[in-house]
């Protein structure tokens, strides 16, 4: 597992119906390809962060695969259109098997 895996999300407070608005994440993660060695010439283990999902109020909104070449504390942008008020979750899937996760609610305004 990672260590010091911070996920941040920005996504606007507020939005009307039909608006179509920006959501910008970033997760502090190492992203090791697996195709580098230690200092005694020992391959160092895959570690990344292999796929990416954002649900709104249950519904995906994106899903996607990140491959080895990603850089270190990937960074996400995509927009999506406002039906309602409701909540954004967000996950990132690692190799081993560990998740993070982060939530934000968007309001009608």
């Amino acid at each position: 597992m990672a260590s010091n895996v911070t996920p941040r999300v920005k996504v606007p407070a507020t939005a009307k119906v039909g608006d179509v608005i920006t959501i910008k994440t970033l997760i502090s993660h190492p992203m090791i390809s697996g195709q580098t060695k230690d200092k005694d010439g020992k391959p160092i283990p895959r570690e990344i962060i292999n796929r990416f999902t954002c649900d709104f109020n249950g519904k995906n909104v994106i899903d996607m695969t990140l491959d080895p070449a990603i850089s270190t504390n990937p960074y996400i942008e995509f927009d999506a259109k406002i039906d309602a008020a409701g909540d954004f979750k967000f996950t990132w899937y690692d190799d081993d098997g560990s998740v993070y996760s982060d939530s934000k609610t968007i309001a009608l305004g």
